[in-house]
């Protein structure tokens, strides 16, 4: 009989990890001033970045349909992380971009991932998780910034 976890558990304990690190981001952002915020909205201000997109460049990224992608960034300019304007180059495209409400938002995800990180190091050891991070890039690609994970979560 193999002492080896069996091998769906792999998988499974890694989306974990990922889960209790979103989760607890997002706990930290309700508490510093972005209770609306959900994870794939950082998804969206990622794919959005710093020269902004249309809806059909974003959904392209995301993987998802323009429609959908049209109303996420309606929700995101609700609540005030996104501004629309028309294209000057093109007035039938509207060109998303991050407010300064996303980008605080995104600037404290960044320092917010960075102490979770912390305290990862505390618990496993810096060098087990320096380890663990290597390990993970020598099995995942190296371009590690995919964006379309909700659209492949929804097919």
């Amino acid at each position: 009989m193999s002492s080896d976890p069996p091998g769906f558990e792999l998988p499974l304990r890694l989306f974990l990890g990922f889960r209790m690190l979103i989760d607890e981001l997002h706990a930290e952002l309700g508490r510093q001033g972005h209770p609306d915020l959900r994870p794939m909205h950082g998804f969206v201000l990622q794919a959005i970045g710093g020269s902004g997109c249309t809806a059909v460049e974003l959904g392209r990224t995301l993987g998802v349909s323009k429609q959908a992608a049209g109303k996420t960034i309606e929700t995101l300019e609700r609540l005030g992380y996104v501004v629309s304007a028309r294209d000057p180059q093109d007035s039938r495209k509207k060109i998303a971009r991050i407010s300064e409400r996303g980008w605080d938002a995104l600037r404290r995800s960044a320092e917010i991932f960075d102490r979770l990180r912390a305290g990862w190091a505390e618990t496993l050891g810096e060098e087990r998780l320096r380890a663990l991070e290597s390990d993970l890039r020598k099995v995942t690609p190296a371009d590690p910034w995919r964006l379309d994970v909700p659209g492949w979560f929804s097919t």
